[in-house]
């Protein structure tokens, strides 16, 4: 199949008119300025029109789970409040609500332009079928929270190891989420970390999301600190550094760990997981409705970390009149747009499709186009001049004209 467009944005190359892309077996053969040399005797030749074809985007960091729960919340005076009210929603859930939320937040990214969703996943009991619902590349990444010692840590992740071997798809993956410092013991961390290492799996973790958790663990002290102990948690970890200190102590910085978030850094922290390797996955939307302080994303570039976006849920986006909530990478990147005005529109479109190839591990065969990459495409209405097509690309508001993924139709051009 030839697909034909007005514009091709390849990422790892320069914009083309008039261009084209060969796919055959669900992979990129050839992506070059429209010719009929392109053609064979069997070839089907799409021309979608006046639209850019750019890679799928990548959606680094999302809780699917927890879609119909949008609006539901308001921001909290403090983030521990926040927590105790998602909890207590979840208590009341059935598994049927699970699916259905699932299922409606897969709807949302696939409409407005993700191809691949790095997911985490805490009813793994919605596994496979939530996976054959959809076309999504998914990650799920399996939640693990062990606050106290009454449940060992062994058991825990013995759970989850057992649920991710139980598990295989052709389009889908399974990787391990023990979920934050301040919600694991140590031990849980170090045994997280080791198996990911052994099973060659991704690892994601919310590192220093907020500045009570930066409190908690560098001061020992704080609003979170008294609530977790009051829960039974034993607090000997905290008052020994940063939450991103922390976690190299457990054995967790390494080239396959995902950090959501990274909001509150100590002096040193950025210099910490460049020299690890480890991805750090911004939020916008999320960010702002829970009003932390400025994102570090000039410490964190300038040591050369791999940023890349995320939607997180939407129980943490703020209903607003007039305006429809929903998981659409394309207004994260307006956002941090927004809030990173000294960011080229580039840069911002390469954290949702390249940085987030690399942070699970997809470098050359997801987020560009290129001979041999998986053929994840996403078509946008476009009538302009190339020399403004980032821009262009930030501003697209709404659903995709046309998305394929592996090759395959998942939206076709109506």
């Amino acid at each position: 199949m030839i697909l034909r467009a007005r514009a091709v944005l390849p990422i790892c190359a320069p914009p083309i008119a008039n261009g084209a892309m060969v796919i055959s077996g669900g992979r990129i053969v050839e992506v070059a300025p429209w010719s009929k040399r392109l053609l064979r005797s069997s070839t089907q030749v799409a021309d979608l029109g006046e639209v850019v074809l750019m890679p799928g985007l990548i959606n680094a960091h999302c809780h699917l789970d927890y879609t119909h729960m949008a609006g539901q919340f308001e921001p909290p005076k403090v983030f521990s409040d926040w927590l105790k009210d998602i909890t207590s929603t979840k208590a009341g859930w059935t598994l049927a609500d699970y699916t259905q939320s699932w299922r409606a937040g897969a709807e949302m990214l696939l409409r407005t332009g993700t191809t691949t969703v790095a997911d985490i996943e805490a009813v793994p009991e919605l596994l496979p079928d939530v996976w054959n619902a959809t076309p999504l590349r998914v990650i799920s990444f399996l939640e693990l929270i062990g606050i106290t010692s009454r449940r060992p840590a062994g058991a825990v992740l013995k759970e989850a190891l057992e649920k991710m071997n139980s598990l295989h798809h052709r389009r889908c993956e399974v990787a391990l989420s023990p979920h934050a410092p301040y919600s694991t013991v140590p031990e849980l961390l170090r045994l997280s970390a080791q198996a990911a290492r052994r099973k060659r799996a991704l690892l994601c973790t919310h590192v220093a999301e907020s500045s009570l958790e930066f409190e908690m663990f560098r001061k020992g002290r704080g609003a979170m600190y008294d609530w977790l102990q009051r829960s039974g948690r034993d607090m000997t970890d905290c008052g020994l550094g940063s939450p991103v200190r922390h976690l190299e102590r457990c054995g967790l910085l390494d080239s396959n760990l995902l950090v959501a978030h990274a909001n509150y850094l100590a002096r040193g922290d950025a210099a910490l997981l460049a020299k690890n390797s480890v991805s750090v996955v911004h939020c916008p939307l999320s960010h702002a409705y829970f009003g932390h302080r400025r994102f570090p994303a000039r410490r964190l570039l300038g040591e050369g970390i791999n940023v890349c976006l995320g939607t997180d849920s939407l129980a943490t986006v703020q209903r607003m009149r007039g305006k429809n909530l929903e998981l659409n990478m394309f207004k994260e990147m307006r956002s941090l747009a927004e809030h990173e005005r000294w960011l080229s529109p580039r840069r911002i479109v390469r954290m949702s499709t390249v940085n987030g190839a690399k942070a699970i591990g997809m470098t050359g065969r997801l987020g560009e186009f290129k001979p041999g990459a998986q053929a994840d495409v996403v078509a946008i209405p476009f009538t302009g001049k190339l020399t403004g097509l980032y821009g262009s690309v930030l501003e697209h508001d709404g659903d995709v004209a046309a998305s394929l993924i592996g090759g395959q139709w998942a939206k076709s051009l109506s």
